[in-house]
């Protein structure tokens, strides 16, 4: 076990450092961001004098290792933008982020594994063609197609809710609900379809089969026996969707104008300020990489077979 979770340990501050490299180098072949942070008339004095001050008269490798290690001492960058630095602009744009993926995560994720178990007990039902068509509109239609006909229908036409931003307190809830169903409706079908999946191929298990001839409850047999062996493929795509979510939907939080890290990253990518892009990228793939090394320990958990040699 120790082994298994350090060699993913150690993988997942590879891929970090390989994150941090591809943005890196990225972010520099965009264009000079000198057009951009000085005027028209600006001389080549000025140029050489703000190259200097920004350090970006270095070689490119050069300029990489001092990235980095200000990164382990805690120096992100300084936005030249919005005059300040750039991981405190992430952290100050982040808890509206994780405000909607939560409140995202938990209605998605319930409705997915229950309507998934449901359709997988009543096979070749109502309930079970109806699971299917909420899995085929839930994969075909776009996120921002259906963002902005929800806009439509339920802020244009009957005004029930607002079309933008974000409120506060308790009142903030219908300020979520249209970003959170556009955010999790491809979530609820996918996540249905894959339980349903692993739950068939283990209701037709012998240790199941068992279970049931020893007399215990049908939904003990449900929860219990089933739920837990086919809980690995739903398990893994809850990790992605997890990390996917924890970082920003760019569409989502465009088209909602909702001031998280997605429409910071737009705005940061928009205006070259390639600080505050590689503070986003770095923050996002962070929490990305988290989630999914704690989905491998819970693999562990929940099937202790599963072991790196």
């Amino acid at each position: 076990m120790q082994r298994y979770l350090i060699l993913r340990f150690g993988q997942s501050i590879v891929a970090l450092v390989g994150v941090t490299m591809l943005v890196f180098f990225l972010t520099r072949l965009s264009g000079n961001v000198l057009d951009l942070m000085l005027p028209i008339e600006a001389t080549p004095e000025d140029f050489e004098r703000v190259e200097k001050a920004w350090g970006l008269d270095k070689p490119i490798i050069a300029q990489y290792g001092i990235y980095m290690w200000n990164v382990l001492h805690g120096d992100w960058g300084q936005s030249w933008k919005w005059g300040a630095g750039a991981l405190d602009i992430v952290l100050e744009k982040f808890p509206a982020t994780a405000q909607l993926a939560t409140f995202t995560l938990i209605i998605s994720t319930t409705l997915g594994l229950s309507i998934g178990m449901l359709v997988a007990v009543k096979k070749d039902s109502p309930f079970d063609w109806g699971g299917k068509i909420i899995a085929l509109l839930g994969q075909s239609l776009p996120s921002f197609w259906l963002g902005i006909v929800l806009m439509w229908v339920f802020a244009v036409l009957l005004g029930w809710l607002p079309t933008s931003g974000r409120g506060e307190g308790l009142g903030g809830i219908k300020y979520m609900i249209m970003p959170a169903i556009t955010l999790g409706w491809f979530n609820v079908a996918a996540l249905m379809r894959l339980t349903r999946s692993a739950m068939l191929e283990v209701l037709d298990s012998e240790y199941v089969k068992l279970a049931r001839i020893k007399g215990l409850p049908e939904w003990k047999v449900i929860w219990k026996h089933c739920l837990r062996n086919a809980a690995i493929a739903p398990l893994t795509y809850f990790g992605l969707v997890a990390g996917f979510l924890m970082t920003g939907s760019v569409v989502t939080e465009t088209v909602f104008a909702w001031p998280g890290t997605g429409l910071l990253a737009v705005e940061a990518v928009q205006s070259r300020d390639y600080q505050v892009v590689q503070a986003v990228v770095l923050f996002m793939a962070g929490i990305f990489i988290f989630a999914n090394l704690v989905v491998d320990v819970l693999y562990a958990y929940l099937d202790p077979r599963i072991r790196y040699n």
